[in-house]
């Protein structure tokens, strides 16, 4: 008797381990493997979208299909890196050129992806005929405010209900090491239109797409230090909370996540407190632009694994702190990269004394790095009770 009735518990628990076992494959997409599931295919577990910038150049080379690959499986939102910019859809005055952009939402559209607009008002990348004409006094301050009005009203309009979420002004404030130290607004639009530019900004992007979410975006946002006159973390809650309590239409706080594994950086509870703030603030927030690049010494040039294999765990902790965070606030509805292999990488190019490099996850061979493992693995392992599905943000009428 006691003998047929272990064999029947046998029985059972080797059927049950069966159905569990089934069960997890199921819940990886059918592959028992997890280290085979794809970025989205890991972060839609969580209703969380993971993106890309896309360079349009590597996305429509013939020579090249693994980077169009890897855009449409891994990823779940896109970016335009520079095709949405004001200098490439209106290099001359009156003339848009919507082809790449269009050309990169049409992409998205097959690939079931949202797409980031990237970006409507930025003091970079303006097109030559707008700064020459605000600097030689043909274009007046009044007619400074209309031709913007227009552009943002043009842009969201041509894209209306194919943007998920707009990135509205970019980089709007300045940096603790800026002359004065006391964060203030900075840059071409604050020179010329003073602070109420941001606001008029939001509410005609508003007034062309009621349904897009409306982001302010910016860099260094990833901690509070001391909430002092320096603090651009600080500086920028409180100006989005004055903005609120106006009744601008702002849905959310980008936190672009450059970082670099020379500084000391963050820990996760840390960025943590920062998209926590903005969240009460009843904003979405999003990490917007992520990458984690490392100094180029000479040692990495010579190929030397002793100075190489200390950067890449670095790189993988930082990419690693900026996920937990995000997941550990359900209002944090993205995490984006900033492109997402060193090929293609922005970063040699902008920062070369001293040159950097190792910013993404993949190598320039398209082998995915220890930063790509760090994210996948935070997607697969993450869940209740700290990691609960996001929240569906609303846009602000």
């Amino acid at each position: 008797m006691r003998l047929r009735r272990l064999v029947l518990i046998s029985a059972v628990a080797v059927a049950l381990g069966a159905t569990l076992n089934a069960g997890a494959v199921a819940a990886n997409g059918g592959q028992s493997d997890p280290s085979a599931q794809s970025l989205r295919t890991l972060a839609a577990r969580h209703n969380l979208a993971i993106g890309t910038a896309v360079n349009m150049d590597a996305l429509d080379d013939a020579n090249d299909p693994k980077y169009r690959q890897l855009v449409a499986s891994q990823f779940s939102t896109v970016t335009a890196e520079n095709v949405m910019k004001w200098e490439v859809l209106e290099p001359t005055q009156g003339t848009y050129n919507w082809g790449p952009a269009d050309e990169l939402v049409a992409f998205a559209q097959k690939n079931h992806q949202k797409v980031r607009g990237h970006v409507l008002v930025w003091h970079n990348q303006l097109p030559a005929w707008l700064t020459d004409g605000v600097a030689n006094g043909t274009i007046s301050n009044t007619q400074l405010r209309d031709l913007l009005k227009k552009h943002i009203t043009d842009v969201v309009k041509h894209f209306k209900g194919k943007i998920w979420q707009w990135d509205v002004v970019n980089e709007a404030a300045s940096d603790p090491w800026d002359s004065p130290p006391a964060i203030h607004l900075k840059g071409f639009w604050a020179e010329h239109l003073g602070a109420g530019y941001i606001a008029d900004a939001f509410r005609w992007a508003r007034a062309a797409d009621p349904n897009a979410l409306l982001f302010y975006n910016d860099y260094n946002l990833e901690a509070f230090s001391d909430k002092g006159p320096s603090d651009k973390t600080f500086f920028v809650y409180n100006m989005i909370k004055q903005l609120r309590a106006q009744g601008v239409p702002v849905d959310g706080l980008g936190s672009q996540g450059h970082l670099g594994t020379q500084y000391g950086n963050y820990d996760t509870f840390q960025v943590k407190d920062a998209l926590d703030a903005f969240s009460d603030l009843k904003l979405a927030v999003a990490l917007t632009e992520v990458d984690a690049r490392s100094q180029m010494t000479a040692g990495v040039l010579a190929n030397d694994s002793n100075e190489i294999n200390p950067r890449l765990q670095a790189s993988a902790y930082n990419y690693s702190v900026l996920l937990q965070a995000c997941l550990l606030n359900p209002h944090c509805i993205s995490y984006t990269v900033w492109g997402f292999d060193d090929k293609h990488s922005w970063v040699p190019t902008w920062f070369t004394n001293p040159p950097e490099g190792l910013a993404t996850l993949y190598d320039e061979s398209y082998q995915p790095k220890k930063a790509y493992r760090m994210v996948q693995s935070d997607l697969l392992f993450a869940g209740p009770p700290f990691v609960l599905p996001r929240i569906p943000q609303t846009p602000r009428r």
